[in-house]
């Protein structure tokens, strides 16, 4: 079988009422930045995943990360189906960088 770039989407609800619940808020939030995640909306984040082994990797480390409280969903899409998302009001935002391509170093 051969390896499928995809895209990871989590969308994210957690309480925000009490300090401790926004500071679990922020905290989680930094992490999916952390982990390369960028924003398509507030609390939705996406990343691109070079094959499931990845997306296994990536959906544990969110499991750990997450708070106790509040939803939290990950979705695995082909690059496709994401690039055949249609906007209804608004557009993408063509400032962030989201490739697949990789940067070599020597």
């Amino acid at each position: 079988m051969r390896n499928r770039i995809m895209r990871a989407i989590v969308f994210f609800d957690l309480p925000n009422v009490y300090l401790n619940d926004r500071r679990n808020y922020n905290k989680f939030r930094k992490f999916l930045i952390n982990e390369g995640f960028i924003m398509l909306q507030e609390s939705v984040y996406s990343k691109l995943v070079l094959n499931s082994q990845q997306a296994d990797f990536l959906l544990n480390r969110i499991k750990r990360n997450a708070p106790k409280k509040g939803v939290i969903q990950f979705l695995l899409i082909t690059e496709k189906q994401y690039f055949d998302m249609d906007f209804i009001i608004g557009n993408t935002n063509h400032k962030i960088v989201n490739s697949e391509d990789r940067l070599i170093v020597i």
